[in-house]
């Protein structure tokens, strides 16, 4: 069978980007079905662990570059399946997840970035990021946590400071997990009528839910503002996990491939080590 890809029509979102002109049920560049889709992402498993590792490997001969893969999303939209599917056949040595949450006291004493770099991968790692400095301008936006000048100047502090992360090594790739209020529905109904998800389920998600043009027009001036070239933002369609878990693999697997990443060179006389194994 031949294989179907998606990392081709999934281009990096533009200043003016209008969600509602993209279909969350829909999955661009994706030809085949359901099963299809769990195919090609088990089919991927092999070659995204064998990047990761070389760039862990990398990192073992004094290489400085990282990768972080950014995710936000409306609550349902599948940023946990994301991290079990897309990173289950590579090494948690070099894979680390942060979920941030509500700030702490003392994070609140700082600047809305603090808390954000003291969290960024290594290198040699691949960090993922489940909800992020976002939250600052999005939540901030939606609930008038801050004021109208104060998020305005975090949009271009954001660029800065992911200009100074990918400047030091780290590749960004940040996605917006694009899901319809129809099918958060199903999945909050899902989880409300399912014993072990009820602790899934948090009533703040019907207050977000009751803002949802809010939150989409939030998310629609973020990612305008903050999509850049060091930076890019991907939004996509996840109606259906398969697909997006699918999209998020072939996005990271190309970064990863655009590294060139190469096994370092021992540093020791591999013929002799041979020989020496050999004689024993």
């Amino acid at each position: 069978m031949t294989k179907v890809h998606v990392t081709a029509a999934l281009e990096p979102a533009a200043s003016g980007i209008d969600l509602s002109t993209i279909d969350p049920r829909s999955t661009p560049g994706f030809a085949g079905n359901k099963r299809d889709g769990v195919r090609e992402l088990a089919d991927g498993n092999a070659e995204l662990s064998s990047l990761q590792e070389k760039l862990f490997a990398e990192s073992t001969a004094g290489g400085t570059r990282s990768l972080l893969l950014v995710l936000q999303a409306m609550d349902t939209a599948g940023k946990g399946g994301i991290v079990q599917h897309v990173f289950a056949g590579t090494s948690p040595h070099g894979l680390r997840t942060v979920a941030f949450k509500a700030p702490t006291e003392e994070e609140k004493q700082h600047d809305f970035l603090w808390r954000i770099r003291k969290e960024l991968p290594e290198a040699g790692h691949v960090g993922v990021f489940d909800r992020s400095h976002y939250e600052d301008v999005l939540v901030h936006r939606v609930r008038s946590l801050s004021t109208p000048v104060e998020i305005e100047n975090r949009y271009g502090q954001i660029n800065d400071f992911e200009a100074e992360v990918a400047a030091s090594g780290t590749a960004i790739i940040k996605v917006m997990l694009h899901i319809s209020p129809e099918e958060q529905k199903k999945r909050l109904a899902a989880r409300l009528n399912t014993p072990d998800k009820q602790w899934k389920f948090n009533p703040g998600d019907l207050d977000d839910r009751a803002l949802w043009p809010a939150f989409q027009e939030a998310y629609q001036i973020a990612i305008s503002r903050t999509s850049t070239a060091d930076a890019p933002w991907f939004v996509v369609p996840a109606d259906h996990k398969w697909y997006a878990r699918v999209a998020v693999q072939r996005l990271v697997t190309e970064r990863l491939r655009g590294m060139n990443l190469a096994w370092p060179a021992p540093d020791y006389d591999v013929e002799e080590q041979k020989a020496r194994l050999k004689a024993e």
